[in-house]
């Protein structure tokens, strides 16, 4: 991209900086209201500049980044991570939802039920029928 253009198109940013693999993916994100801009969902066409701030929810993540360099070209990931700039408070809240999924994903056995235990299962669900 050229030095003269501060303009580019959040879509294809959000493809350049690697956060969808392809621009269509961008797209239905954006579409379905998964980009934010300042608290307000932004439209397919939205222009990016440098230094505007944008939230992304992708997945159970929700990231804050701040657009530090324009790119219309997917590069490779340690190109498209100079786009952007992840502020301290979404990596923080990040983290912490990460471990509150993991401390709540405990709930699982750690073995397969047996026999005797099957039978248990069995029969506490037929009780509820």
């Amino acid at each position: 991209m050229s030095e003269d253009q501060e303009r580019l198109r959040i879509d294809k940013w959000l493809w350049a900086a690697r956060f969808f693999k392809t621009r269509a993916q961008a797209k239905a994100a954006i579409e379905g209201g998964k980009v934010q801009h300042e608290g307000v969902r932004v439209k397919v066409g939205k222009e990016v500049r440098i230094g505007m701030v944008f939230t992304l929810r992708l997945g159970f993540d929700v990231k804050t980044v701040q657009v530090k360099a324009l790119s219309d070209v997917r590069s490779g990931a340690a190109v498209a991570q100079q786009l952007y700039e992840e502020t301290a408070e979404s990596i923080a809240a990040r983290e912490l939802q990460a471990a509150e999924r993991k401390t709540q994903n405990l709930a699982h056995p750690d073995h397969r039920p047996d026999k005797k235990e099957r039978r248990q299962i069995h029969k506490f669900k037929d009780g509820w029928q």
